[in-house]
């Protein structure tokens, strides 16, 4: 007996699935139709549901077709293109513009500067701890020109220094470093003009909304106070300019509540100042902290000497 042809199915997802059954007598296609009888009629009732998905994806193609066709669609198209190709190469453009930053201080100060560089490498000995505002106009280094080495700084919003009692932060941190372990002579607080940390607080809600700007800023919140009670101007501008140098000055003061601060501050070893920067006159004030008069005052207020003024 002759053995019937082998059955044979497509492995194309997207064919038909009828089984195709052929044999050399009927007996042999009738036995086959017996055994495979619901595998034709599923085959059957699949190539109907892959040839309605054929017409569809056909169609569709057709209508994206008609689509590309349309002169605003392709337009649209350019666009978008053009859009993301620039914003990638703006992504580019600035990275390259920091590369040849960074290339050009290796050449024109680390190189010059190397042994300088060397000896930073193994130890450094800053003068100044600064505590300064993030707002990325008012950079101590550009400003007052610190160079590598010279000022281990903070900056925060709004140039905060909380009180000891509030507990750990990143700046009373950093505060614990410079002073016991760097041993620097002088802290420097450096507030600005145009503050939006100080606007932040100013026009801050007593009500039970939070952010983490409001609960930071809180922090000057003594400032707020004494700004509203002594403004004589109603303008919104002209309180926050006051409160400015005021939160500054609280900051002053709630550096001596640090005992490990007031300790040197009092013996000599440290000194306390306060700077403002101007940036819309570019003119700078600084002052210091008059520890004694305050100390002989007692009545919380800050005491300043040695003021000046640089225009």
């Amino acid at each position: 007996m002759t053995a019937p042809a082998p059955i044979r199915v497509s492995r194309d997802p997207f064919a038909s699935k009828s089984l195709l059954l052929s044999s050399t007598s009927g007996a042999a296609a009738l036995r086959a139709s017996t055994i495979f009888g619901r595998a034709l009629i599923i085959g059957k009732i699949e190539h109907a549901h892959v040839k309605l998905l054929t017409d569809l994806r056909s169609n569709e193609r057709f209508a994206l077709k008609a689509l590309m066709g349309n002169p605003r669609f392709n337009q649209q198209l350019n666009k978008t293109k053009l859009e993301i190709v620039s914003e990638a190469e703006n992504g580019c453009d600035i990275f390259n513009d920091l590369k040849d930053r960074f290339l050009n201080f290796k050449k024109n100060k680390y190189m010059e500067s190397i042994e300088q560089f060397q000896k930073l490498a193994k130890a450094q000995a800053p003068k100044f701890m600064v505590i300064a505002c993030a707002d990325s106009r008012v950079c101590p280094s550009n400003i007052l020109g610190f160079q590598p080495g010279e000022a281990f700084m903070i900056r925060n919003v709004a140039n905060l220094v909380p009180p000891f009692e509030s507990g750990p932060s990143e700046t009373n941190a950093a505060l614990e470093f410079a002073v016991n372990s760097l041993e620097v002579e002088h802290i420097l607080v450096i507030g600005h003009s145009c503050c939006g940390g100080i606007r932040a607080l100013m026009s801050m809600q007593d009500d039970t909304t939070t952010s983490f700007i409001k609960s930071w800023v809180v922090v000057g919140k003594n400032a707020r106070i004494k700004t509203k009670a002594a403004a004589s101007d109603p303008c919104f501008d002209q309180q926050c300019r006051h409160c400015e140098k005021e939160s500054l000055n609280h900051s002053l003061l709630n550096l001596l509540t640090y005992p490990w601060i007031e300790e040197k501050v009092a013996n000599g070893k440290v000194f306390v100042h306060g700077g403002y920067y101007d940036f819309i006159d570019c003119s700078f004030e600084k002052w210091t902290l008059d520890y004694r008069e305050i100390k002989l005052a007692r009545n919380g207020k800050v005491a300043v000497d040695n003021k000046m003024f640089w225009c």
